[in-house]
């Protein structure tokens, strides 16, 4: 497989697949909350030769009190994963899911954190017109590098904790306005947001289903802080939808860091201290869309 010098961007549209389908390994990283969305609906229908990745065996390890929902999954346990999967060091990995690309950005990201060419199809497999496969799809295993979460890439709850305030640091939550308000809250031990934070719901990175134009986008961060001078850290529910936004920021040549146990962790500890309200410059920009997801 071999995309020559073409760095591969962290979104990609069904053109670019189209066009580049034999110098990538597809992966369906269709889930949801409620059980509609998994591997079922992957041997109904999916891209031709894509890999089912799933969410909770394989991009998170079991969920815990002290690691949340959906914890990163250990990096030995991670590339056995993938190689059992047939998933190699250095392929070029287009991941998609229903439509959105929360599910399939946590894939993205974790691939992209550890150095090796990523990308979400923009529109999932909604906005695909091309031929549709069914039954599983199996590649050959391979025997992959195990390569540790970088630590620049992610934070922990201790280090959050003492930097939330800093001036050259940023906290988006990805989760919805309602959420982070404390409006409502059905997942986590209580509701509202971390002190500090501004709210970035992953849904305002799309119109229509699919990726705003850079423009958009930039001046969507833009007015939340989040440029290349400042550092940058994302959270939602469960670290999974936070991944999206840091995509989207990755467009825009800002590398952020994932808080992997997200509102998940952070509720958990009664004596964390939390606040609710909106984020009022940004709260329209929701959206519909986040409440759906674990964000």
């Amino acid at each position: 497989m071999d995309l020559g010098a073409r760095p591969l961007p962290p979104f990609v549209d069904a053109t670019w697949l189209d066009a580049n389908l034999d110098a990538v390994v597809l992966a369906d990283v269709r889930a949801s909350m409620d059980g509609s969305e998994g591997e079922h609906t992957y041997l109904e229908g999916h891209l031709p030769d894509a890999v089912f990745v799933a969410l909770d065996e394989v991009l998170a390890a079991p969920p815990s009190r002290a690691g949340g929902r959906h914890p990163l999954p250990d990096p030995v346990r991670f590339a056995a994963d993938l190689g059992r999967l047939g998933i190699g060091d250095h392929d070029p990995v287009v991941a998609y899911d229903q439509g959105p690309g929360v599910w399939a950005s946590r894939l993205v990201w974790s691939l992209r954190a550890i150095g090796q060419p990523a990308a979400v199809l923009d529109g999932g497999l909604a906005g695909w017109d091309g031929p549709i496969a069914q039954g599983p799809v199996t590649r050959a295993p391979t025997t992959r590098a195990v390569v540790p979460w970088p630590p620049d890439r992610v934070i922990d709850t201790a280090a959050l904790d003492r930097r939330r305030e800093e001036p050259g640091v940023v906290v988006l939550d990805a989760r919805d306005p309602s959420r982070y308000a404390g409006e409502s809250e059905a997942l986590d031990a209580r509701a509202g947001h971390i002190p500090g934070a501004r709210n970035a719901p992953f849904a305002a990175n799309l119109v229509d289903g699919r990726l705003r134009p850079t423009g958009e986008l930039s001046a969507h961060y833009d007015r939340l802080g989040a440029t290349p001078e400042r550092e940058v850290i994302a959270y939602c529910g469960s670290g999974v939808t936070a991944c999206h936004d840091l995509l989207a920021l990755e467009m825009l040549g800002v590398t952020g860091r994932l808080y992997p146990g997200s509102w998940s962790v952070w509720s958990a500890e009664p004596s964390r201290p939390i606040a609710t309200g909106r984020d009022e410059p940004e709260a329209s920009g929701g959206g519909p869309g986040g409440a759906g997801s674990d964000g």
